[in-house]
């Protein structure tokens, strides 16, 4: 297979790849936090995705275009398709489909291991966190009106299925984990693992987000492309989607 664009500059430090990792979600968790103890207006869910919209997303596209202009002449992402090879789209949806299959099961089996041991800290937080941040609780959320809910769900639509994960997966398995890749087959386990970590608005999720990204991570490194974690990412959220529509409209 043709790899399409090789790589020109692997040599970023560890350090450095953690800086553009936490730095862009710290500011967005921190203005969640703060906008959302002095407003209620919108609900929190809606509140996040549009801090993400504004801040999240533009920052790590921004690092994106500026590297690509740097070692590619241009602003583009193309930095994020390094040492990447084609492969068929009909392999590409099979290992995203059966990968989505094996984080079922992940999530079938750590996932409530993993609420068990977190609850007594889940439990502390909620006595401490106001109910706004809840995103479980529904009861809450249907307290605004009707259309405020709908927007939500167009917001929670777009951004958690397509606009999140194509980002995210062009940023983490694309970019990041190019521009550490003397590390060899550690690569993919370092950025699933900080791509976790990233994650500060859901801290009690690590073991499952760990457990079900690790192994598409390495068979997009060892495929040498990131369509096949894309597919993954949005199967995966849109039916996390799609079960938050219909705990709020039909149950």
């Amino acid at each position: 297979m043709k790899t399409l664009i090789e790589n020109k500059n692997d040599n970023l430090p560890l350090i450095n790849v953690v800086f553009l990792i936490f730095v862009p979600t710290i500011l967005l968790t921190v203005s969640y936090i703060l906008l959302g103890f002095v407003q209620e207006t919108i609900p929190s869910l809606l509140l996040f995705f549009l801090l993400a919209m504004f801040i999240l997303f533009p920052i790590e596209l921004a690092i994106l275009f500026n590297t690509s202009k740097k070692e590619f002449g241009r602003y583009s992402v193309r930095s994020a398709f390094v040492n990447q090879e084609k492969i068929s789209w009909r392999k590409i949806f099979i290992y995203g489909v059966l990968l989505f299959g094996l984080a079922g099961i992940v999530s079938a089996t750590v996932g409530p291991f993993e609420n068990w041991i977190t609850t007594p800290i889940s439990n502390k937080l909620a006595e401490i966190i106001p109910t706004y941040f809840d995103w479980n609780n529904i009861e809450y959320l249907r307290q605004y009106p009707k259309n405020m809910l709908i927007l939500t769900c167009v917001f929670y639509g777009i951004f958690n299925i397509l606009v999140g994960p194509i980002i995210e997966e062009l940023y983490f398995r694309g970019y990041l984990t190019s521009k550490i890749s003397r590390y060899g087959k550690w690569s993919p386990v370092i950025i699933t693992v900080l791509f976790s970590l990233y994650h500060l608005w859901l801290p009690l999720q690590n073991i499952f987000r760990i457990c079900a990204f690790l192994p598409v991570s390495y068979i997009a490194w060892k495929e040498k492309n990131i369509y096949i974690s894309m597919v993954f990412h949005c199967l995966c959220n849109l039916i996390s989607t799609v079960s938050f529509f219909a705990v709020v409209f039909v149950v």
